[in-house]
């Protein structure tokens, strides 16, 4: 017998492996860059062309979207080289190898930890900060103080999800069931919510919670495992469900359950919403203390983000006691930190919000406090805390992606007893991934975060008048001398004064409440609109929602692959062309929606009811490849770089035109494609049925 020979191994030139390397990697990061340049381009040359404001903090925001190009190129090949050969693997070997509690166990834990590796599940962390306790303290619960309850919670419910998606996979389960049983229970439960005045605000957070869990490696990982299983399924002769279609819908209404259980769950304990002294006050302390860690940290939020009579409102009209309290604070630089973030925030908030008494208990003198302006405003700039942000993302990265990666191989190894397929690629594939998720989040942070929080800002300046915050200035020096007065075109006198630019002189209205004698400080922030009238402009706000949409969702790459696929299962029928275009019109309507949601108030779940019940019965009269297609649509509309960017758009949005929260958009992009889809899906089936009669 010849013995098998070894294989060899080919020495290449250091020069060559270099450039086969770089030619490989400027591939990945071209076709990362095509996914973000669209999207970003277009909020760009909107905010400079159409509403004329330049981009705040430029400079760190593009370096942001560098950052999220690079890490989206070392996440995505971490992710096609580590974790998706682990999940395939396991779900071709399970089935073989165990028994079903085996496999529905693992399949939950895949779902639960797939959810924590997810890069946009930060943002929900982070939209915490948006949502005051007074306007909404159940929202403002699970966003800050339980914000490791409700991604416990979204986690769960995509465990839950896959857990039955498997289930399906193995014995052959119709996915309109399913369908109609979830579907039944959110919509039930929303519009129950809506007559409460907690849970009414909860509702968006909710939905959009579907949307957020569908992302770059839920989807990949829970399609990897069910094509494995689909496979051992089909083996005996019967088609798997639509080759693995249908979790992805799953995984979409589960979590939506479960927040909406989570907010039930805390209902009983929250106090009503309210104005910001009534929440504060002593009669509403103890409710409205649940909702923070402590009384130091409610007391510290009251000071930071509370309107004056709110302060006093806390300090029982003290305000001797809350002088006190301010003084202690200026001595305590831990504090400082641990309250306001930084001493020179608490620093800023004296000057500008503290009480003349206030400051000059802190700093002695009125010479003293006009030296702090001073300082304050010649170190504006302020800078990034590198090693922080780096220090910060990292370790979070670590915390998502090493204990699913430690999951996956000890299920390999010690309950299957298989050894790990080149075990090289999928290291180096799990340290990309690290690398890339800690960078995505880097980017996040520094510039998807800031741009749609930006644009959503400034999309009311269109049919508004809006204050520029991220404009505003410190006049040094200011002498109310200069005032004079001017009178408009219908009559009204307008106290006005003029200053020196570049490019000349403007004219600016003066606000005497903004000046302040004591430093010689006058504080302007300027205002912006509207700049097509009320009407006019909302509707320039709803086509800017719609474009958004429609470009973001055509460069998503996974709708290109979804649309390869649904070409080859119904033959050539339904074009990957007219699939794309389905889905893409379906989020650009689902956005422009909810922008007109957040624009006029409307409630939520009265834009949600009308699509669903039409999907209901576009779900029963559908065939089953059809439906599991459909659903699934959704799902891939929701990315990595649109679920940070729509978040923040619609945050900040909301902020402007007096919303208490700006969620609800993510929702209304995921059912409006499948209405599309399902739509074209019964035009398609009845255009090929006509043909085959007409050839018959």
């Amino acid at each position: 017998m010849a013995l098998q020979q070894a294989p060899q191994r080919v020495k290449l030139p250091f020069g060559q492996i270099v450039n086969m390397l770089g030619r490989y990697a400027k591939a990945k990061v071209v076709e990362q860059i095509k996914t973000v340049t669209l999207i970003v381009a277009y909020l760009v040359l909107f905010q400079l062309i159409v509403l004329n404001i330049p981009v705040a903090n430029a400079l760190v925001v593009a370096m942001g979207i560098g950052v999220v190009v690079l890490g989206l190129a070392f996440f995505m090949e971490g992710l096609f080289l580590g974790l998706m050969p682990l999940g395939e693997t396991c779900g071709i070997r399970l089935p073989q190898k165990t028994v079903l509690p085996v496999i529905l166990l693992f399949a939950f834990i895949l779902g639960l930890g797939a959810t924590f590796a997810e890069p946009a599940i930060g943002v929900l962390k982070s939209a915490g900060s948006s949502v005051t306790p007074w306007d909404a303290p159940l929202l403002f619960l699970l966003l800050n103080k339980f914000s490791g309850y409700l991604v416990w919670s979204v986690g769960i419910g995509v465990g839950i999800a896959v857990l039955f998606g498997m289930l399906r996979f193995l014995y052959h389960w119709s996915l309109k069931p399913f369908i109609y049983v979830l579907y039944a229970i959110t919509g039930s439960v929303s519009i129950w919510a809506y007559f409460d005045p907690n849970l009414v605000h909860l509702t968006g957070l909710a939905w959009d919670c579907g949307g957020v869990t569908t992302g770059p490696v839920t989807v990949p990982l829970v399609l990897a495992l069910g094509i494995g299983i689909s496979r051992v399924a089909s083996q005996g002769g019967e088609e798997g469900a639509a080759g693995g279609f249908g979790v992805v819908t799953l995984a979409s209404a589960f979590p939506i359950v479960a927040v909406m259980g989570l907010g039930l769950y805390f209902l009983p304990k929250m106090p009503a919403p309210a104005s910001d002294a009534e929440f504060c006050g002593p009669d509403n302390r103890d409710k409205a203390l649940y909702l923070f860690v402590d009384e130091a940290d409610m007391q510290g939020y009251v000071l930071k983000n509370g309107s004056a009579d709110a302060r006093r409102a806390f300090f029982a009209g003290d305000i001797a006691a809350l002088d006190d309290y301010v003084l202690e604070l200026a001595g305590d630089p831990a504090a400082q930190v641990a309250v306001f973030g930084s001493a020179r925030a608490f620093s800023a908030w004296l000057i500008s919000e503290g009480s003349v008494e206030q400051r000059l208990k802190v700093y002695g003198s009125e010479q003293r406090v006009r030296e702090e302006a001073e300082a304050l405003y010649a170190s504006r700039a302020g800078s990034l805390d590198i090693p922080e942000l780096l220090q910060r993302n990292g370790l979070g990265a670590l915390q998502a992606i090493v204990p699913l990666s430690i999951f996956l191989i000890l299920v390999l190894l010690v309950i299957l007893r298989e050894k790990i397929q080149r075990a090289d690629e999928v290291v180096l594939g799990l340290v990309f991934a690290v690398i890339g998720m800690s960078l995505f989040s880097i980017g996040i942070e520094l510039g998807l975060s800031r741009l749609g929080g930006d644009i959503g800002t400034n999309l009311p300046t269109s049919f508004m008048a809006v204050e520029m915050e991220q404009e505003h200035e410190v006049i040094r020096n200011f002498d109310p001398e200069i005032v004079t007065s001017a009178i408009s075109a219908e009559g009204e006198v307008e106290e006005i004064f003029s200053r020196r630019t570049s490019d000349g002189y403007e004219q600016l209205l003066y606000r005497a409440e903004n000046f302040d004698a004591r430093t010689g400080q006058y504080s302007h922030t300027p205002i912006r609109g509207p700049l097509w009238g009320s009407r006019f402009g909302i509707v320039i706000v709803i086509i800017f929602g719609f474009m958004m949409g429609y470009s973001a969702t055509l460069a998503e790459p996974a709708l290109n692959a979804l649309g390869t696929t649904v070409e080859e299962l119904t033959v050539g029928t339904f074009k990957k062309s007219l699939l794309m275009q389905a889905v893409a019109i379906g989020v650009g309507v689902g956005i422009a929606s909810g922008v007109a949601k957040i624009i006029y108030g409307w409630p939520l779940i009265w834009m949600l009811v009308p699509p669903y019940l039409a999907l209901m019965v576009l779900t029963a009269i559908s065939s089953e490849d059809f439906v599991n297609i459909g659903w699934d649509s959704a799902g891939v509309t929701t990315g990595p770089v649109t679920v940070p960017l729509v978040l923040a758009m619609g945050l900040g949005l909301g902020s402007q035109v007096g919303s208490i929260e700006g969620f609800g958009i993510l929702s209304l992009a995921s059912v409006c494609p499948i209405l599309s889809v399902l739509l074209v899906g019964l035009y398609v089936t009845g255009r090929r049925k006509a043909e085959l009669e007409e050839s018959v």
